[in-house]
């Protein structure tokens, strides 16, 4: 049994299959899914947390994405706190800094994030990060905003991890889990793969971040949560551990992060 830790369920990529993508994951054993409820703007926020409602083993979060940060204001983050009282939000994100595209200036997108950590030490809700540009810039401002607002009270993942062994490291050292995607298997990851073969297990995640990001074996491909366990099995090797016991460990470090024993 698996749980994948961050998918795009709401996408538009699904709208014409949502249902049956659901289906095949259950299938595959894919027990809980993350429906992130970031990266598309605000206005489809509602309609993540309205597929966990209506599904008992969909979870959701809710946040705005540092390519949205121009959209944030005093109503948005009233509406943020608002869904974070629903029983089927887990969490605050995806939400963080991106360097790389520059959808929002630099700016806004430290304001949101701040803002955003900020309100999750008040809900006292875990984080799930989004962070892209040129080490050190968008990652030492990341933990940087994260040690200040956080005051080492909250929990967050590093979700769809690229970035190196150091900084995972050092961020861990501040309450972060770190979450790996279908990047992983890729051929060119090598390095990437030495970073998760040198982390513990127990700090792990996996994930599909669908509809991006497909495995060795579905490249070109939407991606979807069923293929989740790609990104396991490239584990299992990496630690030289059984699948089942990968499943296992990734499944209750996710429930673990997300609450989902309370």
């Amino acid at each position: 049994m698996w749980l994948d830790s961050h998918c795009h369920l709401t996408a538009d990529r699904f709208d014409e299959d949502r249902s049956e993508t659901i289906e095949r994951a259950r299938e595959a054993g894919i027990r809980e899914m993350i429906a992130i409820g970031s990266g598309y703007g605000a206005d489809t926020i509602q309609a993540t947390v309205d597929l966990a409602q209506a599904e008992p083993d969909i979870f959701a979060t809710v946040g705005i994405h540092p390519h949205d940060a121009t959209e944030a204001n005093d109503a948005l983050f009233d509406k943020l706190r608002a869904w974070s009282r629903e029983a089927s939000v887990v969490a605050l994100g995806e939400c963080g800094l991106d360097y790389h595209y520059m959808n929002s200036d630099q700016e806004a997108q430290r304001d949101t994030f701040a803002r955003q950590v900020a309100l999750a030490r008040e809900l006292d809700m875990p984080v799930s990060i989004h962070v892209r540009g040129d080490e050190p810039d968008a990652y030492g401002e990341m933990l940087d905003i994260w040690r200040t607002e956080g005051r080492g009270e909250i929990q967050g993942v590093l979700h769809c991890y690229t970035g190196t062994l150091d900084f995972a490291q050092e961020a861990v050292k501040s309450n972060f889990m770190v979450s790996f995607s279908g990047i992983i298997t890729f051929k060119k990851s090598s390095e990437l793969r030495e970073v998760a073969r040198a982390l513990p297990l127990d700090l792990l995640m996996v994930e599909t971040d669908a509809p991006f990001l497909a495995p060795e074996g579905h490249r070109g491909k939407r991606n979807e949560p069923a293929w989740v366990i790609r990104v396991g099995e490239c584990l299992a090797e990496l630690h030289d551990r059984s699948l089942d016991e990968i499943s296992t460990i990734t499944r209750e470090n996710g429930k673990r992060f997300y609450r989902l024993n309370d």
